[in-house]
């Protein structure tokens, strides 16, 4: 179900969000991202789609436990909290890719994705919503996916609030946005503009 509220599409979760760290891989995290990633396997709709394919088999239980084993150590790990994306309007998946680094990490997410109405960030915040809501209400308030235009209110309410912003998409999109002043205490990591170069003899 999508509702909006003052312009803001809430694609999956509310305004109900939590802002608390967590332990970096938690079991309900690494439960929910294997679960996901069979449902996202069953879904007549995301067959179609090559880019969802292969999110579905990042995600599976077997990556992600070879993901928790690789990092694995004696330390006390948490979270940084409360985090925030701003992701690419060209890549109708990255948002996911995004979200689920933020969850395994041990933290609460909010993440915009692009006005475009890509029928991938559709179908993968469809198959996010029910599952939460049939299995995983623990973790409905550390998910909330957005998606807005020229709202730059929301992006300030935020911002302060955030302990850290992920600015993916250019360097326009990051200069706009570190327009918009930061928790004095919250990092911004930002994806530039790149290219690429081959060689070939």
């Amino acid at each position: 179900m999508i509702s909006k509220i003052n312009n803001i599409e809430y694609l999956v979760g509310s305004s109900d969000y939590d802002v608390k760290a967590d332990i970096p891989f938690n079991n309900k995290v690494c439960n929910f991202l294997g679960d996901l990633s069979i449902q996202l396997n069953n879904s007549q709709l995301a067959k179609k789609y090559p880019d969802i394919k292969t999110l579905a088999f990042w995600c599976r239980k077997k990556n992600i436990l070879k993901l928790k084993n690789k990092l694995q150590t004696n330390e006390s790990r948490l979270g940084l909290g409360f985090i925030f994306h701003i992701t690419p309007s060209n890549i109708p998946t990255n948002f996911a890719y995004s979200l689920f680094f933020g969850l395994l990490t041990g933290n609460s997410n909010i993440v915009k994705v692009p006005s475009r109405k890509f029928e991938q960030i559709e179908i993968i915040c469809s198959v996010m919503q029910e599952l939460i809501k049939k299995k995983y209400k623990k973790i409905k308030r550390k998910i909330t996916v957005v998606r807005y235009t020229d709202n730059d209110e929301y992006t300030k309410k935020v911002s302060l609030i955030c302990n850290a912003r992920l600015i993916w998409g250019g360097d326009n999109t990051i200069s706009n946005v570190r327009k918009i002043s930061l928790n004095q205490k919250a990092l911004d990591l930002s994806f530039a503009d790149r290219y690429s170069l081959s060689v070939i003899n």
